[in-house]
């Protein structure tokens, strides 16, 4: 019976053994795999960067070619082709820089320089495609742009060295940091990243004409005035946007200090126990958005009179003379553009949306972000044609509905002064731009109709 129960034990052991090197092998086993595709996974991103990083040292060398270019061509037809394709290849940088692991100082003013090249050699194709010569300061400005083109040029390829003599890997950023893998690598790669902070430490910006400067080296949106303020405050005056009366109870969510305008979160239930979610910036505490979750099951308030209810709301918040634009219905819902208007001029890139309920218009949504991004007083230009001057260089077969003056923005981040023209082409409708200053025509959009909505596109 011993002699039994022995063999039975020793079973048990044998056989909890062998499960435990069963074990052991499929562990071993998932932990090889495991790390051949981890390293599977840092080839083909090391590869994915290498080629970002080459074709980014390509398409630098191409900025500095076309710039150098830019500086000798002498006919308008030859600098708008030089100037565009300068354009492009400072784009298909930025591009490819932005796909690198690297997030420093030295890259920002990098992308900046990128950015400011693509955009101002935008601007001049412009004045050549309509056989303006460029002037002494645009060429000016363009000498220096290549002597930083030249710079970044030299520090890339040096990179480029680094690189193919194996001095840094790519994981290494993304794992370490700039600042650790700075210390991991020779002094030729530390000093080949410090010079683009170098290279570029000096370089501010170029002083552009007129408004153009301005918008490319203004971080600081125009229409978030005032100082930081606590979260307790920022929470009143989240309060006091929806009405102390609707107020059941209000949670604090914390600080956003990533985005573009930091801001305070709140999540307010009102009296009928619906989430109100809302953002108030740190910095002066101006209303960012606006949104409550509710179901609108009838639509009885007419356009215009939602119209209304969305000015007054605004108004009643803080913002005077705005003039309401485009809008979209949806579920019962419908969602203003409203515009600043400032002596009877349309400033588009300062809108605000609302969102009012069909039922019972009630405000259920507002957001402010343009209007915080880009309100200011503007100092309007004289213009320097006519509203009939600039109506004469319309299509004949425009049939002209309504005019007015308009401050539209660009895609490359300015804005122009225009006469605006709405008006009808064989039933379709058409809003056409012409530049104050020299008559161009600067836009041209389609006003569509559609049962949910008037669309500008």
């Amino acid at each position: 019976m011993n002699k039994l129960v022995e063999w039975k034990n020793r079973l048990k052991k044998g056989h909890m053994f062998s499960v435990i090197m069963v074990l052991l092998v499929i562990v071993a086993i998932l932990g090889f795999l495991l790390y051949r595709k981890q390293r599977e996974y840092r080839q083909a991103s090391e590869n994915s960067y290498n080629m970002a990083f080459y074709e980014l040292v390509d398409y630098v060398q191409n900025v500095e070619t076309y710039l150098a270019k830019s500086l000798i061509s002498s006919t308008p037809e030859h600098g708008a082709e030089t100037l565009t394709n300068l354009w492009r290849e400072a784009n298909l940088a930025q591009s490819y820089l932005a796909r690198l692991p690297i997030e420093s100082q030295e890259l920002q003013n990098t992308e900046k320089f990128l950015n400011q090249v693509s955009d101002y050699s935008y601007s001049l194709s412009r004045k050549n495609i309509y056989d303006e010569a460029l002037t002494q300061e645009d060429l000016d400005n363009l000498q220096e742009l290549h002597g930083y083109s030249v710079e970044l040029e030299n520090t890339l390829n040096q990179l480029s060295e680094d690189l193919n003599q194996g001095r840094f890997k790519w994981d290494e950023l993304t794992e370490k940091g700039t600042v650790a893998f700075a210390q991991q690598v020779d002094n030729i790669s530390q000093e080949s990243f410090s010079n683009l902070e170098e290279n570029f430490h000096e370089y501010s910006g170029l002083i552009y004409d007129g408004a153009f400067s301005e918008h490319l080296t203004s971080a600081e949106p125009k229409g978030l005035t005032g100082e930081d303020i606590s979260e307790e405050d920022a929470k009143q005056k989240a309060i006091e946007f929806v009405g102390q009366d609707k107020c059941k109870e209000v949670t604090n969510l914390g600080l956003s200090e990533n985005a573009t305008i930091p801001i305070y979160d709140f999540s307010i239930t009102n009296q009928e126990d619906n989430t109100i979610n809302i953002s108030v910036s740190q910095k002066g505490g101006h209303i960012v958005n606006m949104n409550t979750n509710r179901d609108v099951s009838a639509e009885i308030i007419s356009q215009e009179e939602a119209n209304n209810i969305g000015k007054e709301f605004l108004s009643s918040r803080g913002f005077e003379n705005m003039q309401e634009t485009y809008y979209l219905k949806q579920e019962g819902i419908v969602t203003i553009n409203y515009a600043a208007n400032q002596d009877d001029v349309i400033l588009y890139p300062d809108l605000i949306k609302v969102k009012v309920a069909l039922d019972n218009g009630e405000i259920l949504g507002v957001e402010t972000t343009g209007y915080l991004n880009n309100h200011t007083i503007r100092t309007l230009v004289e213009p320097k044609i006519t509203i009939e001057e600039a109506k004469s260089s319309l299509n004949q077969n425009l049939q002209i509905e309504s005019e007015g003056l308009a401050m539209i923005p660009t895609e490359w981040k300015t804005e122009i002064l225009c006469y605006e023209f709405k008006g009808k082409v064989d039933d379709r409708e058409f809003l056409v731009y012409i530049n104050v200053e020299n008559g161009r025509e600067e836009d041209i959009l389609i006003i569509t109709d559609t049962p949910n909505g008037t669309l500008a596109m």
